[in-house]
């Protein structure tokens, strides 16, 4: 549930932040205007680019993984698809945590979770950034709490 309240808090605080919106409607955000806000429990920095993850209708965030930075088992309601921007993205599903069993993601890579499936991923050895599209609302469900 915090995850979810924390998602509500960067819907209000982040949609298009800085982006540049001219006549025609078209958006434009540059890789340096993104913000992203810091994570909570150590977890992930969100940046919400389009939509509302917490309301009806399609998202785009990206999400950011500092190293040694892991979700704990969790799932969404609606299916959920994955692009690697940066980094080595390490990628597991199921209920038990397990990081040696974990599959590497490189930039470029794709990866969808299903509604209602538990994963976890994250950040090994270094930054990684990836970027999330879907429809919402999307709160993230942890498994075991």
């Amino acid at each position: 549930m915090r995850r979810y309240r924390l998602l509500c808090l960067l819907a209000l605080m982040l949609p298009l932040a800085h982006a540049a919106v001219d006549a025609d409607g078209f958006v434009r955000i540059k890789p340096n205007e993104i913000v992203f806000s810091p994570g909570e429990d150590g977890g992930p920095s969100f940046a919400v680019l389009a939509g509302d993850p917490t309301k009806a209708g399609f998202y785009l965030l990206r999400a950011k993984f500092a190293p040694g930075v892991m979700s704990s088992p969790h799932y969404h309601p609606s299916d959920r698809h994955v692009t690697v921007i940066s980094g080595t993205w390490y990628t597991g599903t199921g209920p038990e945590f397990d990081r040696d069993d974990m599959i590497a993601l490189g930039p470029g890579s794709y990866m969808m979770h299903p509604a209602g499936a538990v994963h976890y991923d994250g950040a090994k050895d270094e930054e990684v950034i990836v970027e999330i599209k879907g429809i919402g609302p999307a709160p993230t469900i942890r498994v075991g709490r």
